[in-house]
């Protein structure tokens, strides 16, 4: 038995998505039937759950099954640049009775604001912020698929690149990769999924090792060629050569210290704020802001000390309210509680929807997130049911989404609105 459920867990990333379905229906029954235990379920949620159709360890069939068996009642899909997951995330999260929301994580061009030429949430480039599209209408999704195809295809070119920019980098110690042979083989681009730094990185980060293997000799290759620092974590994690997830280390390291060595900025990929946010108020979406704040050691091992939006925060809030933002997205278990707190007053008074995720795209990161089992984050639980209500209400009809016309004459305070919409998403799936 634990032989078949082993078989069952691996095809859940089968590339067949017929495959990875039929074997969650199986998982299901084994579940039904006693076979296998179900997991303690309390009230955790996660809205930002990647997948290999951006960059992740996990298809949408996996993603949910690991939060499912991490107890989350509800599981957002979040993908880079595409939509192309989030119908089997539904199916998926239909077949173990979770409730799903579904939305996409872009960068935008931020050079028309008030924040024109900071460093905002994007630790690469100025003038540059990523923003997510939360609680996309399910009518909608194929015209959010082709909202992206122009900045998928930009972004490859820019992609391609980077390649070259990390070949003539490396090209003193026989490196190189191949964006066609060994970039976009482990990516889901045939199938509507984007290319992202990561997805260059990792392909990196194996032929590396491949070069060096693990531990003291890629550790010297690093530290003594490159001259890069290594965190002492992620240098112990590199040093055990019996380390499951060694390669996502390796890309960690490379995220954080070797990217700006190689990056090119992202402009015709980068569409403007304003564009991004109307067209997700004609589909019925929710735009959100995405909060990163001022970064010490970073939780996902993917991001330097750096200074972000902390020092100018009011500014960025008034600047995100005017440009007709609904919400701001943000990861406690990233940010200090001082942190939190400060974004959750801000949220407040400019009355922006708050929306809770942990940007799950490593198999070191756990799906709960212990801050929100606090007293003070438990309305980032009520806002998630919100964001499901919402889904389900403006799928049937956009009017009667959270954000409509219709339903802030109806509700016009958002704590109204919230706790409204928060008992329609429960009673939905009781």
């Amino acid at each position: 038995m634990k032989k078949n459920t082993s078989k069952l867990i691996d095809n859940l990333n089968n590339p067949d998505v017929s495959v990875r379905l039929d074997s969650l229906k199986m998982l299901w029954n084994s579940i039904e039937e006693g076979k296998i235990d179900r997991p303690i379920k309390g009230q955790d949620v996660n809205n930002h759950i990647h997948t290999t159709y951006s960059f992740s360890p996990y298809s949408p069939t996996k993603a949910i099954w690991m939060a499912y068996n991490a107890g989350l009642t509800t599981a957002g899909i979040m993908d880079h640049d595409s939509i192309a997951g989030a119908k089997e995330f539904i199916e998926a999260g239909r077949i173990l009775g979770i409730a799903t929301t579904i939305g996409v994580e872009c960068r935008v061009d931020f050079s028309n604001t008030a924040l024109k030429g900071r460093r905002i949430n994007n630790p690469d480039q100025r003038s540059n912020v990523y923003m997510a599209i939360h609680g996309i209408p399910h009518t909608k999704i194929d015209e959010v698929r082709e909202f992206f195809k122009p900045i998928t295809k930009e972004r490859n070119i820019r992609n391609m690149k980077m390649v070259d920019s990390i070949n003539k980098l490396l090209s003193p110690y026989n490196i190189a990769i191949s964006f066609e042979q060994d970039v976009v083989p482990l990516s889901n681009l045939a199938e509507g999924g984007s290319i992202t730094e990561r997805h260059i990185l990792f392909a990196l980060a194996e032929k590396v090792i491949e070069k060096y293997g693990r531990g003291e000799k890629l550790l010297n290759f690093f530290t003594d060629e490159l001259k890069l620092s290594i965190e002492s974590r992620i240098g112990k994690y590199l040093s055990d050569i019996d380390n499951p997830h060694y390669t996502y280390d390796l890309l960690g390291l490379l995220k954080s210290d070797l990217i700006e060595h190689i990056y090119i900025d992202a402009t015709d990929e980068c569409p403007d704020v304003n564009d991004v946010i109307k067209f997700a108020k004609d589909i019925g979406a929710i735009s959100a802001y995405a909060y990163l704040g001022d970064v010490g050691e970073s939780v996902t091992g993917d991001k330097k000390a750096q200074k972000f939006e902390d020092d100018y925060i009011e500014l960025l809030f008034e600047t995100i309210k005017n440009l007709g933002f609904n919400a701001v997205t943000y990861m406690p278990s990233r940010n200090t509680r001082e942190q939190l707190l400060r974004v959750k007053s801000l949220c407040r008074e400019h009355k922006l929807l708050e929306i809770s995720g942990e940007d799950i795209n490593s198999p070191r990161q756990s799906f709960i997130c212990e801050a929100l089992r606090e007293p003070e984050f438990h309305n980032l639980i009520e806002s998630t049911w919100a964001l499901i209500a919402h889904e389900i209400m403006a799928t049937e009809d956009i009017n009667k989404g959270l954000f409509s016309s219709q339903t802030i004459r109806e509700y016009p305070d958002i704590n109204d609105r919230v706790n409204r919409y928060s008992q329609i998403g429960r009673d939905y799936y009781k």
